[in-house]
């Protein structure tokens, strides 16, 4: 089983997780497809984000310069709330109370009639959470962990000291967020100059570097 790195910069069905009736209860009151919180500040898991808009995937993807050949890459497949989705083809950014669920499968290749290439296969390996929501996170954004055995339990936020806050801080095409991944959204935020000084210069360098080879 290949090892999944909890990070939007690394590398359910259409029901609703199983929670809780409190927890389910809790979700209710808040604005539809928001980010829902515990009293302690721990956020409950989406739900029913495979009816939200679906943005990118990608197989075994990673930042790290020395990770490793995998035979058996995981996916990742990336859903917005709808809400956030459509106010970003208006404003080219994301606005208050965006959600971004990153959820991690597992890869296969041997099933039903496939003979090349590898299809998304098994339970959901785990699931991270990219939440805005200014009044509460210093910086706006923060990340929210679920792993394999907790994708049903409320999450702490990943700590400000982990390298996905500084990674997206330096790299993010749109709002730290990458944007530059999503190809259905990345024209729109060129064509409204909302792309970040530091996306734009790493381009201009890799257009440069293409030149001269």
């Amino acid at each position: 089983m290949a090892k999944v790195i909890l990070c939007f910069v690394g590398l359910i069905t259409a029901a609703a997780f199983a929670l809780p009736v409190r927890i389910v209860a809790a979700a209710a009151k808040a604005d539809e497809h928001g980010p829902v919180y515990t009293a302690d500040g721990r956020l409950i898991p989406p739900q029913g984000y495979y009816q939200w808009v679906f943005v990118t995937s990608d197989l075994g993807m990673s930042y790290n310069e020395e990770s490793g050949t995998d035979n058996q890459p995981p996916f990742s497949n990336v859903f917005v709330n709808p809400a956030a989705y459509r106010s970003f083809l208006k404003t080219d950014t994301w606005p208050d109370k965006t959600v971004l669920v990153k959820e991690f499968r597992p890869s296969a290749t041997d099933g039903s009639i496939n003979h090349h290439g590898y299809f998304q296969s098994g339970k959901a390996l785990a699931v991270l959470v990219h939440v805005k929501d200014e009044k509460r996170f210093k910086g706006g954004w923060a990340f929210f962990a679920f792993g394999d055995d907790a994708l049903d339990k409320p999450a702490r936020q990943i700590p400000t000291s982990a390298d996905c806050y500084s990674c997206h801080e330096a790299n993010g095409a749109v709002d730290t967020t990458f944007v530059q991944f999503y190809p259905t959204l990345l024209p729109v935020a060129g064509k409204h100059s909302t792309l970040s000084a530091s996306y734009l210069k790493e381009e201009a360098k890799r257009a440069e570097s293409r030149k001269s080879q």
